[in-house]
């Protein structure tokens, strides 16, 4: 999901917001750190700062205690109360022991006494980036292992088959934009591994990726796990917490079964994708975040539009590229080179010996529908694995003894059944049975049609 944390990179990409009343100061820090940074801003008071804080997000801010109007570890409790969590390194001139202390309270990363070297802030600045980037990266990595099952974190779509190189051409296409991307098909085809695949195309792919289920987080509480919230928000929130969107900063952010979102949540969501602003629950202050958003539904949205239970204009802002992901059945040999992939996977991990897989065995794999789609194939090897041969008797859903219909007969119903649905499109249902177009204008003919 993450990278290995380098310090240059990590300064490199940092937007800084230095809060300080004395021009000198301000001038000598933008001057040092602009070349070394993505951005640096300047304010003179903690006024011009909060007004900063609401239009851009900043890695950290290098503040100053001692200015005229409001000293700045006064509003830098205050924001901590409504919801900052702006990673803050205290400069000042006047140093004490009760100082320093409240400093702490205040939830301040580091501190330096003024007149201090470059080197020193340069020191300060690239722990505090450490340090966060870690935090950051220990809490995504928790979350991701308690909620990803084995095989969703891979980060690239396997198969060769006409169709799913259509859809992973159509993913590496679309990747670069800053486009949201809306992921449709049945449960288990491999929305999660399409959208981390987008994701390690994007250039973000140093950045967090975020997955994000959506029906699996309870109503009342999708708004604070997604947006963070205040101490207090919430019975039991004893401290604030940033939000699973904040965490993603500067990556990309997965929204599972996005249906499954309350009204509310749909309301904060739409205008994430409009403005790319969030506000903390129990907050007044708004936070501007980098973000790209792929979204999945396996259910219709345009159903739960006409249902009502789904925002009209959050589905126009979602739906400008919609990608689809085929069912397994779809997608022919690709059955085998998955389920070859999964052996190695499944065994490696359960310290259980590889299984030779016979050609009876691909040939029922080949027939079978797979309703449950890549997760049923999953579950169907770890099972074989499990019990040291493949159960092939689950995937035969006809009985041996019942007629067999003729290749040409169920070619032919197949390829008539194709273009009935497609309102005699030849080129798509060509390209929906993985056969070239002459060959469906040969067959059409030969049919009379």
């Amino acid at each position: 999901m993450t990278q290995s944390i380098r310090r240059d990179d990590l300064l490199t990409g940092a937007r800084i917001l230095v809060v300080d009343d004395e021009p000198g100061m301000r001038h000598f820090l933008v001057k040092m750190l602009s070349p070394l940074c993505r951005a640096v801003d300047e304010a003179p008071d903690a006024a011009t700062a909060e007004r900063l804080l609401s239009v851009h997000q900043y890695d950290i801010m290098v503040l100053d205690n001692i200015m005229p109007g409001q000293k700045g570890l006064d509003w830098l409790h205050a924001r901590r109360e409504s919801g900052g969590f702006t990673d803050t390194i205290m400069i000042t001139a006047y140093a004490d022991l009760h100082t320093a202390i409240e400093a702490l309270r205040a939830g301040v990363s580091d501190f330096l006494i003024k007149p201090f070297r470059s080197t020193q802030i340069l020191n300060a600045l690239q722990r505090c980036l450490q340090m966060a980037a870690l935090r950051r990266e220990n809490f995504l990595l928790r979350r991701e292992l308690e909620t990803t099952a084995q095989g969703t974190r891979r980060r690239e779509l396997i198969g060769s088959s006409v169709i799913i190189t259509e859809a992973r051409r159509l993913l590496e296409r679309v990747a670069p934009l800053s486009t949201p991307v809306l992921i449709t098909g049945p449960s288990g085809s491999g929305k999660e591994v399409a959208a981390r695949h987008i994701h390690d195309h994007s250039g973000r792919g140093t950045a967090p990726f975020v997955a994000i289920q959506c029906g699996a987080i309870p109503e009342d509480m999708i708004e604070f796990e997604l947006f963070g919230h205040t101490a207090g928000a919430f019975p039991g929130a004893q401290s604030g917490r940033e939000g699973l969107l904040a965490s993603a900063s500067g990556g990309t952010v997965f929204l599972d079964d996005v249906s499954e979102l309350a009204s509310n949540a749909q309301t904060a969501l739409l205008r994430v994708l409009e403005d790319g602003v969030i506000r903390p629950v129990g907050t007044e202050r708004d936070v501007q975040l980098d973000l790209r958003f792929v979204i999945a539904s396996s259910k219709a949205l345009d159903e739960a539009v006409r249902e009502g239970r789904f925002r009209e204009d959050l589905l126009f802002r979602l739906n400008v590229v919609e990608i689809e992901m085929p069912p397994l059945m779809d997608r022919g040999t690709d059955v085998l080179d998955l389920a070859d992939l999964f052996q190695a996977e499944i065994s490696a991990a359960l310290n259980l010996p590889r299984l030779d897989m016979p050609s009876v065995v691909r040939s029922a794999m080949l027939r079978y529908d797979w309703p449950g789609n890549i997760r049923e194939l999953h579950n169907f090897v770890e099972r074989a694995l499990i019990f040291g041969r493949f159960p092939v008797e689950t995937l035969s859903e006809t009985s041996p003894t019942q007629d067999i219909t003729p290749l040409e007969v169920t070619e032919k119903r197949e390829i008539l059944r194709a273009l009935e649905a497609l309102n005699g499109n030849r080129t798509e249902a060509a390209r929906r049975l993985c056969v070239s177009r002459k060959t469906i204008d040969r067959k059409c003919a030969a049919w009379g049609l």
